[in-house]
Parts: structure tokens; sequence; C-alpha cells
């Protein structure tokens, strides 16, 4: 079997290839996009750092692909719909940096207390300005942290150790979850009123996208230091910039930018208060070495044992028992991921109850493949099939399976509910064929709608007009309805309406639906 390595690889990683009987490397780092089309049509498989794209083009190319492993975190450069369409097994290495990225961190708060990017260039170039240089304690301070995932909760322990004081936000964990690691739970603001240093390890989402905003910059503590070694697009790199000229902000230590590499006019490189790597957050011999080791291992076991570690679109099952729960994985994946987006602030407890022909099957996978589309929008691409249960226990949700005999007039049927700080609440899917699954309940409403694409979720009155009005400002900003449907449970009470709609709707959109005074709420969902 073929296993082609298209991107620089350590020497570690590729020994474990070259040593494995039944296995033919061929190491080709630095293709074009058209030998890669050709490298590829006879490999079983493919191993890939972050410079191969791994397109529909080569998806289609490569007739004998059966797994494609990403030594490191991101998928970014993989088409995971067509690879799902062929059946292409995706990995990733959600491990192998994330200490690295922690310790990367960690560096970059001390540097910037102690101005030691400053004070270094200043002496290589023959000065000796020992009082230009005045630093601040760390010990002490209050650390913010903004997301408490792996990541976070590794710059927690090791800002405990450094006897700082640190505070958390994260409105996926329980309160004692955060208590349970050292860190006290806090709100978003009182977080940038307190902070001596900020530093953020979320996932890029709608709702983290410019979390550090120039609203956020006017409510940090006078002289905080913002940290940001997660991604670039989680603060606004201009108002940032400002914030520190006007002396709000002390400095900043960025690692990510929106743009990479970030243009000459990007307006953090010009401030002497701002420390500036290049993506170096997993940048160590370790764990260069580890992410391949660890990609190569994968590999090995997929193709000698069928053993599917790490995997984005699968669970760790046959292919025969994949091929007959592929629905259900999908509609599993899709209902958590619905439900994610709406309600799982404070999460404690999560129920999955199955119904109908669906009990026939082994269950298993399919709560792993829900508790992927729950958990990802909070964590990021962290979560897969395997690790998915591990991260909600880490994070202290309770996880409960059950088998129903009330289908409720379908065939088949799965309920996801989910308790935490926002109530109870619950979305049921149902299998209506192969390929054809849809949310049939949401609460107590009964719905219908395809879970895909863009969603907008409306809670409102059951008055006249209120549709005319959704409809009229949808149309107005040239966003089309695909597909509608309303419920309610009686006459002028409270309606629930699911709309699929074309395009995304534009947040200022959204808000001029929540201010009319008879829609209670509107949340566009993005499947």
């Amino acid at each position: 079997m073929k296993v082609l390595v298209s991107d620089k690889f350590s020497p570690e990683g590729l020994k474990i290839l070259q040593e494995t009987k039944g296995i033919t490397l061929d190491y080709q780092p630095g293709l074009t996009y058209a030998e890669l089309l050709t490298a590829v049509t006879d490999a079983d498989a493919l191993i890939v750092r972050g410079g191969t794209q791994v397109t529909e083009a080569v998806l289609q190319a490569a007739t004998r692909l059966k797994v494609v492993a990403r030594a490191g975190i991101g998928v970014e450069n993989m088409d995971m719909d067509v690879a799902n369409r062929k059946g292409v097994v995706i990995m990733n290495t959600p491990f192998g940096s994330t200490t690295t990225t922690a310790e990367h961190t960690i560096a970059m708060l001390m540097a910037l207390a102690r101005q030691i990017p400053d004070a270094h260039r200043s002496t290589k170039a023959g000065r000796w300005e020992k009082d230009r240089f005045l630093g601040v304690d760390i010990a002490g301070k209050t650390l913010g942290v903004i997301g408490a995932g792996k990541i976070g909760r590794l710059v927690v322990e090791r800002a405990l150790g450094l006897r700082l004081q640190v505070i958390a936000y994260d409105p996926y964990l329980a309160e004692d979850v955060l208590r349970q690691m050292g860190a006290e739970p806090v709100s978003f603001d009182e977080l940038l009123a307190r902070s001596d240093f900020l530093t953020l390890h979320v996932p890029m989402s709608p709702e983290t996208a410019n979390i550090i905003d120039e609203d956020a910059l006017a409510k940090v503590k006078p002289g905080c230091r913002i940290i940001n070694c997660a991604l670039g697009g989680l603060l606004d790199e201009a108002a940032l910039a400002e914030a520190i000229r006007q002396g709000r902000v002390a400095g900043a230590a960025i690692d990510v930018f929106a743009k990479e590499p970030p243009g000459p006019d990007n307006p953090l490189l010009a401030l002497d208060q701002v420390i500036c790597t290049p993506h170096l957050r997993a940048a160590t011999v370790d764990a260069q070495i580890n992410v391949t080791m660890q990609a190569a291992r994968q590999v090995v076991a997929f193709l000698q044992k069928g053993e599917i570690v790490n995997a984005l679109n699968v669970p760790s099952i046959s292919a025969e028992l994949l091929a007959i729960l592929r629905p259900y994985l999908e509609l599993a994946e899709r209902l958590g991921a619905f439900q994610a987006q709406l309600h799982t602030k404070g999460l404690q407890t999560i129920t999955v109850e199955y119904a109908g022909t669906v009990t026939e099957h082994p269950t298993g996978p399919i709560s792993m493949a829900l508790l992927k589309g729950l958990l990802t929008p909070m964590i990021g691409p962290l979560v897969n099939y395997v690790n998915a249960p591990h991260f909600a226990r880490e994070r202290g949700i309770r996880v409960v399976e059950a088998r129903s005999s009330a289908t409720e007039g379908y065939s088949n049927m799965i309920r996801l509910t989910v308790s935490g700080s926002d109530g109870e609440r619950s979305v049921c899917g149902a299998l209506f064929g192969e390929n054809d699954y849809r949310i049939v309940r949401v609460d107590d409403y009964h719905v219908e709608a395809v879970p895909q694409g863009n969603i907008l979720v409306l809670h409102n009155d059951d008055r006249p007009g209120v549709i005319g009005f959704i409809g009229q400002v949808l149309a107005e900003a040239e966003v089309n309805i695909a597909m509608m449907n309303l419920s309610r449970r009686k006459m002028r009470g409270h309606a629930v309406s699911l709309i699929n709609i074309d395009s995304p709707v534009p947040e200022p959109l959204l808000a001029r639906l929540r201010d009319n005074e008879h829609i209670l709420s509107a949340v566009q969902v993005r499947l």
C-alpha cells in the first residue's frame, strides 16, 4: 500500500512508515498542484501538513485513496464534503501541540511583562539602558482567560504556578468545572474590567469573531496587556492598535493575525508596545516531531488493522456498519450542532433518546457523532468522534443515553435534550430515507426542517403580520427563503419558525428582527 507524504515531515515520522511492512513510502514534499494530481492517483493514504490543498480535484484523482491524515490540528486545507461523499476518512492530530501552544502563551506573557524583545534589541545595538525597560511583576496580578478548553486549561495550570490570580470566562463550562481547575468564573464584562493580563483560547465562530473589539477594549482595565496565541480574527487589530496608542492598553503579544503574513499596513506592527511572532504557537522541535509521528502511526493503524483514530468525519466502527449508520450519524451530528448554536450555556447534562428502527443498531457511535456536533462550536477542531466523550467528561457534562418506545408517529427518532443555565431544551430528528433526514421537533413544537445550510430560528408571538414582517425584512436584504416552517401550540400564543435561507443573515438584520416587539428571539444557525 502506498502512502504519499506531500509536505515536509520529520525523520522520526518517516521512519515509522519506512519500517512498516506492506507500506511503500512516497515522500515528495513541495509538489506543485499538477504534480500532486499525478502522484496521488495510486496512493492508498495521503499525509499532509498545512501546505497541501486537498481539493475536490485531488480527491477525485485519487481513485484508491482511503485516508488523509493532517499532521496538525486544522483541516482548512481539506474539502470535507467531497471526502465524505467518497468515503475517505479524514484524520488530524489534535493533541500534538496543545502543551506547546500553552507554553508559548506563557512565554509571550512574560516577554510582554518585562519588555524582553525591546531590551534585547537595545543591548545588541550596544546600548545599556537598564532604567528604560521597567517591567511589571506577574505574581499577584490577575490573568483573564477567555475560553478554558484544552489549551486554556493548560494555561490556567501554568499561570497558577506563577502565582497569578486566574479568572475565566467560558459560557459553555459549568462554574464548578472552572473552580476545580483553579479559576474564578466571571462574566465577560467582569473579566475585561479586572484583568491585568488577558489571553484568548477559543475557536473561531460567529460568537467569537472579533470578541475583543472596540466596545470590549473600552471596558478593559486601564493598563491591561493582551495575548493572542489562538486564532487570527478573534480581536479587532485596528481597534487594539488604537487602544494602545491611547494608553488604555499597555501592550499586546500577538502570534496570530487575521491575515497571515500581516501586511505592512497592519497597525500593530508599527507599535513598540506590541510583540509579534509568526504563528509560532506549535513551532517547537518536539511538537513537530510529535504531530508527524502521531499522523504516521494513525495511518499505519488504519491501513493495517482498520483502526480509526482521531477521525473528523467517521467514528471508530467497521466499514460495513458505517454504511448502515452513516445517515443516522449525519443526522445526529447536525442535531448536536443545531442545539449547540441555540442552548448550551453552562451545559450540565446531555440526554440522548433513541426510538424506533434506529435501536436495531449500535447507538454508541451515533451518540459520539451527536457529541461531536454539539461540542465543536464550543471547542473547535480538536473535537472528533473518538475524543468527544472525553471532552464532555472533562467539562463535567453528564451524558445519558436511553431507548424509548415513543416514536411519535415516525419510524425512527433521535431526541437530544440539554440542561444548563438556559434551562432544559430539546430537539428531535427523524430519518425519512437514506439521505433524507429532518428536524421534527424543537422543544414542544412540531416542525419539519432540513438541517443544512443557514437556518433562521425564531421564537415569536402568534400574531397577524409577524410572518409578513419577517419576509419583508429578508426580502429587503435580498435574502432568499428556501424553506419555511412555522409551528404553534395554541392560537395567539407563541410560535417557532425555522427558515432555511440561501445566504447568511447579516448581524444588523438579526438585530432589526429582534427589535420587533413580537419576536422573542432570533438566532442564525449554520449547519
